[in-house]
């Protein structure tokens, strides 16, 4: 057994991460054990062929859907998590997001806490992850205690016609909340060089706000907190009444090591942190670890989304592309009274991220040479709320690996926020008829390997019959057994689910400071 710790975390993501830089300045032992290694940092971190079409950065995991099909995950094990690879899109849930919220498909619960019990660590993490962003913009936009660290990112030329002409046809954009490292004011001295390689891709120089950088490595500057990489965590082991975890077993570069910890903290992603519940099972936790209200693994959400490109009548010469947001739609519209979804762009497309893509080379020809597309396109990401199934779900098969159980729903907002962005592009500046789904990008219509925005699975609640964790996000059924990821989200909302884990963990960690005395 290796020497005994007042906390680990098993994952160093937004979660976990967040979470060990919290704690570290207390003086407690930390011990991080992340199943990836650092991030190389290498001249293919900016390379869109090794990025997008030879999956350089992406997992070699195989998963199975539920028909049995097997799939590469488009998930990444590195400190930091899914953070290195994701476009550091940082929003805040809306107010009513935490309440009860009917959908066409269906209904989305309501949370346990309220917006008001996450403001201050909403307000906190924006300053932590160096969010740029302009109040006052967004219609829907929740109450904050104070304005945006950093001010909104400029938009570029052709990003900032597209903003008047939004604005013109009676629209209400706004500067997208974005955690990048750039100091326009003093570009010289600015970590961020506002790159077209940021969103899918690393960071070469270090400048985009992610949990490796802003979370982890300050948080190592502390002797208390110590970092094992390549540990992959198989399973944890409770004592005999089943209420503690008293160790966690890992393979540390292939070899099995045993950890003990006063409390234990995963942190793995929404679908491995319930692969290793479920692979935790015993006499007292015959169904997985904590499941006794048999909802470990289930409710899987990713969100409903779409990527696609609009062909521009001017040249699109725009680098960070990443600026612009629209929420008019996200509560619905007087022709469509469910909710919506939100309207962000996506990294501007480059050519080799078209390799191989019919339908690109099939809707542009013979108007557009390939060569041209990656010039004119303007790139947009949909996202709509999907709804928690308890179908949709994790499970193992024989040999433990994850198998994920998905079948779509909640689909029609998607196709009608997608009708009313496209009635409005040929007063834009776009071809009306050029639209293309964006397929380098995470795929489109996102399938079940699109894994970033995964959420659910271990959900948190006050009733142990319907949840796993409690409120401070403890498993109802373990005294020292927490979760601190996307997993304890009941229902995703239709924005992108970073900044709510990076809140919800400084907020957990506040209670393990508490607890730990």
């Amino acid at each position: 057994m290796a020497d005994d710790y007042d906390v680990i975390i098993v994952g160093s993501g937004a979660g976990g991460g967040t979470l060990a830089h919290r704690l570290a300045p207390s003086g407690k032992h930390v011990l991080i054990l992340e199943r990836g290694d650092w991030l190389p940092r290498e001249i293919e971190n900016w390379d869109a062929t090794a990025v997008f079409v030879d999956n350089r950065y992406v997992s070699t995991d195989t998963w199975h859907d539920k028909d049995g099909n097997a799939f590469q995950p488009q998930i990444h094990y590195y400190v930091g998590g899914a953070t290195k690879l994701y476009g550091a899109a940082l929003f805040r849930m809306r107010e009513r997001d935490f309440g009860e919220l009917r959908h066409h498909g269906g209904v989305s619960p309501a949370w346990p806490i309220e917006y008001s019990d996450l403001e201050a660590y909403y307000t906190q993490a924006e300053q932590l992850y160096r969010v740029h962003g302009n109040r006052g913009e967004d219609p829907t936009e929740p109450p904050a205690s104070a304005p945006y660290p950093f001010p909104a990112i400029s938009h570029e030329p052709r990003m900032q016609q597209l903003f008047d002409d939004m604005s013109g046809v009676g629209l209400h954009p706004f500067h997208a909340p974005c955690g990048i490292m750039l100091d326009e004011a003093s570009p010289a001295f600015s970590p961020c060089i506002r790159c077209a390689t940021c969103d899918g891709f690393p960071c070469l120089v270090h400048a985009k706000s992610d949990a490796d950088v802003i979370a982890v490595r300050p948080a190592l500057a502390h002797e208390n907190v110590t970092l094992i990489r390549n540990a992959q965590v198989r399973r944890l082991v409770t004592d005999t009444s089943g209420r503690t975890v008293t160790s966690v077993v890992a393979d540390v570069d292939g070899q099995e090591q045993r950890f003990s910890a006063a409390i234990v903290v995963v942190s793995a992603g929404a679908a491995n942190s319930a692969r290793l519940l479920l692979a935790s099972a015993n006499d007292t936790h015959p169904n997985g670890l904590a499941n006794g209200s048999d909802q470990v693994g289930r409710n899987y959400m990713f969100h409903n989304s779409r990527a696609f490109l609009a062909v521009s009548t001017e040249p699109n010469l725009t680098h960070f592309q990443k600026t612009i947001a629209l929420n008019d739609y996200y509560f619905g519209d007087d022709e469509f009274e469910f909710p919506m979804g939100n309207v962000q762009m996506v990294g501007k497309s480059s050519g080799p991220m078209y390799k191989g893509e019919k339908p690109i080379e099939t809707a542009l020809a013979p108007h557009f040479a390939l060569q041209d597309i990656a010039t004119h396109a303007v790139d947009f990401w949909l996202s709509v709320e999907d709804l928690p199934q308890p179908e949709n779900r994790v499970t193992l098969d024989s040999q433990g690996s994850i198998v994920l159980s998905y079948t779509p729903n909640n689909r029609e907002p998607l196709d009608q926020l997608y009708n009313r962005v496209k009635k409005h592009l040929s007063h834009m500046g776009m071809h009306p008829h050029h639209l293309i789904p964006r397929d380098a990008y995470m795929k489109t219509d996102i399938p079940i390997a699109g894994v970033a925005h995964q959420v659910g699975t271990v959900r948190f609640g006050a009733d142990p019959a319907s949840s796993v964790l409690d409120t401070d996000c403890k498993a109802h059924q373990l005294d020292n057994l927490y979760v601190v990821d996307t997993s304890f989200f009941p229902s995703i909302s239709a924005v992108n689910p970073s900044l709510t884990a990076i809140a919800n963990a400084m907020r957990v960690g506040d209670h393990l400071l508490s607890r730990l005395g």
